[in-house]
């Protein structure tokens, strides 16, 4: 089997590969397909990532986030990622940051990270499907991604300081008619961290 060739046609139109579907395709065993696909990410080819999923070193511009519904299908890009490429955040998490009704988990390969948070099914909305060049995945809307973050940090007793968020960067209207959908502690701190907020003397000339 000629690997690398395999590899590199892949590449065309896929950032990663399945080693279920692999085994399927090429009429052989997952154990087969996962050792062959070992031999290769020390050859630099490829990079493990879970259990049955390899990262496509032959993409260049492969940035992971079509992997998230494949690891859960009920998921969506939320929390910091979101925060900071909206630039309502200056912090840079090093991992992609997902939220599920399903289980939550971490997958980590040296040059990927994909982390899944656990939220309610009730509050498992506000995103749209995205697609790219190698395929989709769910995006949180910005607003909606503060309220996941304000939610599962005040759930793990973490410090919350949205005084450092630009509010400014967010549709304020929306985010205030989502964060009733939310409990009563998230909701109050959205609504005093945007009045205060409103209440800050501008800054232009």
């Amino acid at each position: 089997m000629d690997w690398v060739k395999l590899i590199t046609d892949r590449a065309r139109t896929s950032g990663f590969l399945r080693v279920d579907e692999l085994a399927r395709e090429l009429n052989a065993s997952e154990v087969a397909i996962g050792n062959a696909l070992r031999r290769q990410e020390a050859r630099g080819l490829v990079e493990h990532l879970g259990k049955k999923i390899f990262i496509n070193r032959l993409v260049p511009d492969f940035s992971g986030r079509e992997l998230i519904n494949v690891l859960r299908p009920e998921a969506y890009l939320s929390l910091e990622t979101v925060l900071r490429d909206s630039g309502v955040s200056t912090q840079s998490p090093t991992a992609l940051t997902c939220v599920t009704p399903g289980r939550p988990g971490e997958f980590r390969a040296k040059s990927l990270s994909i982390i899944f948070r656990r939220l309610s099914k009730n509050l498992f909305w506000g995103f749209q499907e995205k697609r790219t060049r190698y395929g989709k995945y769910n995006l949180a809307e910005p607003e909606k991604a503060l309220l996941d973050w304000v939610y599962l940090r005040r759930q793990e007793g973490s410090a919350i300081h949205t005084d450092e968020l630009d509010l400014q960067r967010l549709d304020r209207r929306k985010l205030l008619q989502y964060a009733v959908e939310f409990p009563f502690p998230v909701k109050h701190q959205i609504v005093e961290a945007v009045a205060s907020f409103n209440s800050e003397p501008s800054t232009k000339a």
